[in-house]
């Protein structure tokens, strides 16, 4: 269970969100400009607080804190960076370009003797559509091949805590169904909590999400996809020519 009290400012954008995720899946929806990417920064903790100020952030994973810095007052400390076992796939790959997609993948595993190295790696890439990728230097990649080799890397360490941001943006929408239905499989076998972060209903309604629907950074509505989500559902139906019966 992932439990949240943020209350955060930024410039003239305002995030209060107070929940908690429990499901294993946690879809967070709303259109450009609610906070979606904000509040996964936050959970990251790429986004810190400062010490002194208004701000409030206090994350707590399966009771665990993460983080807890109310306004004013100091940081208490939480894990190191090591113990945290957050991965963050952001709509920008960001790979390391002087490395080859292998090298990429292989990044958070220093600990690993090369030959069990070399089938996290491979089964990673495996999981995210690009197994064919594995020798090829990063500079050739493409848009959504640069996407898949990202989510390889933070599958291979396997986190505790998943944050997907727009991960499937540069697929089209056969490659995005295909590497979404596998992705459910391995967080389901691997007992591992992921939030995702998506403006796309159909992605929360396919793999049966708990939704939290932000609005102007504030909680507008959270529950089943089915139930958050029912009007945008009739809208892609509708778009399609479609039935909802």
């Amino acid at each position: 269970m992932l439990e949240l009290d943020l209350d955060a400012r930024r410039g003239s954008f305002h995030l209060q969100v107070q929940c908690s995720f429990t499901a294993e899946w946690t879809v967070i929806f709303g259109p450009s400009g609610s906070g979606k990417s904000t509040l996964l920064r936050l959970i990251a903790g790429l986004d810190v607080p400062p010490r002194r100020g208004q701000d409030r952030a206090r994350i707590a994973l399966n009771n665990e804190l993460l983080t807890d810095r109310p306004g004013g007052a100091a940081h208490k400390p939480g894990p190191r960076p090591g113990e945290r076992r957050t991965a963050f796939v952001t709509q920008q790959p960001g790979l390391f370009p002087h490395l080859s997609v292998a090298a990429n993948v292989a990044y958070g595993l220093p600990w690993l003797v090369e030959t069990e190295r070399k089938e996290v790696v491979e089964a990673a890439l495996e999981i995210a559509g690009g197994s064919g990728l594995i020798a090829r230097p990063t500079r050739d990649l493409s848009g959504g091949e640069a996407q898949r080799v990202a989510l390889a890397r933070a599958l291979a360490p396997r986190p505790r805590l998943l944050l997907l941001d727009e991960p499937f943006s540069a697929l089209d929408g056969a490659a995005s169904d295909g590497l979404l239905e596998r992705l459910q499989a391995w967080v389901r076998a691997n007992h591992v909590q992921t939030v995702m972060a998506t403006h796309d209903a159909s992605d929360a309604l396919a793999i049966g999400a708990e939704v939290l629907l932000l609005r102007e950074g504030r909680r507008a509505a959270m529950g089943p996809a089915s139930v958050v989500l029912a009007g945008e559902r009739e809208r892609l139906v509708e778009r399609l020519g479609g039935s909802t019966q």
